[in-house]
């Protein structure tokens, strides 16, 4: 992965959620770079992307079952939180956020803008358009609000992100997907700790009952569940044209 203060250059699909990669991309966009994705990054995934279902003018349709609708799912819940968090830094200078608390959202904003703009670059001329967001109801200027607070809210999306790479994985058939939305999950269960630790400090809420079941498995959610969850938060109507359906 050659690089540059202000570029970066992929060559391989694993390296996309490396930490070098994170920081090596951060430095580099912060600095006005670029970032350049080899067509080697594609070449173990171009079997497995699959044309979806062109979205009306007025919405987007998912094919859920190809892996290409499946990924766009995952793009659209990436866009959300990378919108969030990024309003969520831009009013810092207004919010009852703690500087410890700015630090994490900030830290976890950077990720999200990664995590969004991975699917981007993956999915290409395949991916649907940039989803319009709804956040009036959130307070972004207090840590919590009667669930409407920055904190609440972050832990709503992601204990929601985490269950719902969850819930989808399954139906995914190309195995480099598979192994890079399980690299991301990771991290969203990290986000979700962290922020369950920011409104509780030193508690056990990271492993809940609302989010661990009684295997000591994370809970998983169906893709219509998601987007049910998260359609009060996005303006641009999100609907299913094909259910998902488990690889034979």
């Amino acid at each position: 992965m050659p690089h540059s203060d202000t570029h970066v250059v992929i060559s391989r699909a694993e390296e996309l959620f490396g930490g070098a990669t994170r920081r090596n991309f951060l430095r580099a966009i912060a600095l006005g770079g670029t970032a350049m994705f080899l067509p080697s990054v594609f070449a173990a995934c171009d079997s497995g992307v699959d044309n979806i279902i062109r979205p009306p003018a007025d919405g987007v349709t998912l094919d859920l079952s190809t892996d290409t609708g499946i990924l766009n799912y995952a793009y659209a819940a990436e866009q959300l939180e990378a919108a969030f968090y990024t309003q969520a830094v831009a009013n810092f200078g207004a919010s009852n956020l703690s500087a410890g608390e700015k630090t994490v959202l900030q830290d976890i904003k950077n990720h999200e803008v990664i995590h969004r703009d991975a699917f981007k670059t993956l999915l290409g001329g395949n991916r649907i358009p940039d989803l319009a967001v709804s956040f009036s109801a959130i307070q972004f200027t207090q840590r919590t609000s009667s669930g409407a607070g920055v904190l609440e809210v972050a832990k709503a999306f992601e204990d929601l992100g985490v269950s719902a790479y969850n819930g989808a994985g399954k139906y995914l058939r190309n195995a480099t997907y598979l192994t890079l939305a399980g690299k991301i999950v990771s991290v969203e269960a990290r986000h979700a700790a962290a922020i369950r630790d920011l409104l509780n400090p030193g508690s056990a809420d990271f492993s809940g009952d609302d989010v661990v079941d009684a295997n000591g498995l994370d809970l998983a959610r169906e893709p219509g569940a998601v987007l049910t969850a998260a359609d009060p938060y996005i303006a641009t109507t999100v609907s299913i044209g094909k259910n998902p359906t488990l690889p034979a």
